[in-house]
């Protein structure tokens, strides 16, 4: 079975919008990333996302294309300094397939924990809107595709 993870979209400057809520450009190019996964053929049961505004605004463009039955939900755990083992055994035990839209350094700590059993170093560069694709082989999680919006 195969799981999605997504980095939030470009969000504007903490001066320009505390909330820090996407740009024009960011929801964009999430839209563009979302329509690639939907020609992929991409099927979740949920998508879950840390609770910060741009992860959650990330997941609904997301869910608006892919439909997932259970919706998009909060999801504890998923914050940028989280510790990763939450999710990566949430993932474990997952019966169906499922996204996580997360940040920075999160989503690079739990693709090395899935990876290669330790959260120190970069697998993956995960640029704003990008979506990858995992799949389980044996002990650990196998990088399978990745999706990105085109370079500007």
């Amino acid at each position: 079975m195969d799981f999605y993870l997504a980095r939030h979209g470009e969000a504007a400057a903490d001066l320009i919008d505390p909330s820090r809520s996407l740009t024009r450009s960011g929801r964009e190019d999430v839209e563009r990333v979302a329509r690639l996964a939907v020609e992929k053929a991409v099927q979740v049961s949920v998508i879950y996302h840390s609770g910060i505004l741009r992860a959650g605004q990330t997941a609904e463009i997301f869910a608006g294309h892919l439909a997932p039955g259970g919706g998009v939900r909060f999801m504890a755990g998923l914050q940028p300094e989280d510790d990763p083992a939450v999710a990566a055994a949430e993932l474990a035990v997952a019966e169906s397939p499922v996204m996580l839209v997360g940040h920075l350094s999160y989503l690079n700590r739990l693709v090395a924990l899935l990876s290669r059993g330790d959260v120190v170093g970069d697998v993956i560069n995960f640029m704003p809107a990008m979506m990858a694709c995992y799949g389980r082989e044996s002990l650990f999680w196998k990088h399978q595709w990745t999706l990105a919006p085109p370079a500007r």
